[in-house]
């Protein structure tokens, strides 16, 4: 399956935070759009992603002080992509060697989407599932 199929089904919805909000302002928003990582933009350019593991370990290592810094402190600058054409697999290998949960996804250049590791796993085990009852309505046709 590609990236372009889960993204029809999950849609194309990313939020987006501005590198000049404050971390208590980005964890209000993971928290009441209930994901777990935000594309960090400026001028519709993509310029970092903020994990909640981001802002644990910032607060764990600063204090509560932290919140009051801008995403653009301590989000990541190195950011990982997906392409809509890329396979699942390809992307589970990715992101378990690198040891992230979140991939925005480009089309020529432009953010289309995020996939999560969430989405992956449950596009596997849907995939596993219709690939089973394949098998069994194979065998009873017999």
């Amino acid at each position: 399956m590609l990236v372009s199929q889960i993204l029809k089904t999950k849609g194309e919805a990313v939020f987006t935070a501005s590198p000049h909000e404050t971390l208590q302002g980005a964890a209000a928003m993971l928290h009441s759009r209930r994901v777990g990582a935000m594309v960090v933009t400026e001028d519709d350019k993509v310029v970092g992603i903020l994990s909640e593991r981001d802002i644990v370990r910032s607060v764990a290592q600063d204090g509560a002080q932290s919140l009051n810094r801008p995403i653009s402190s301590i989000m990541s600058r190195d950011v990982v992509f997906a392409d809509p054409k890329e396979t699942i697999d390809v992307l589970l290998e990715r992101m378990t060697d690198r040891r992230i949960r979140h991939l925005p996804v480009l089309r020529d250049g432009r953010l289309v989407g995020i996939i999560s590791i969430g989405d992956l796993v449950k596009s596997k085990i849907a995939e596993a599932e219709a690939e089973a009852q394949h098998l069994k309505a194979y065998i009873a046709a017999g």
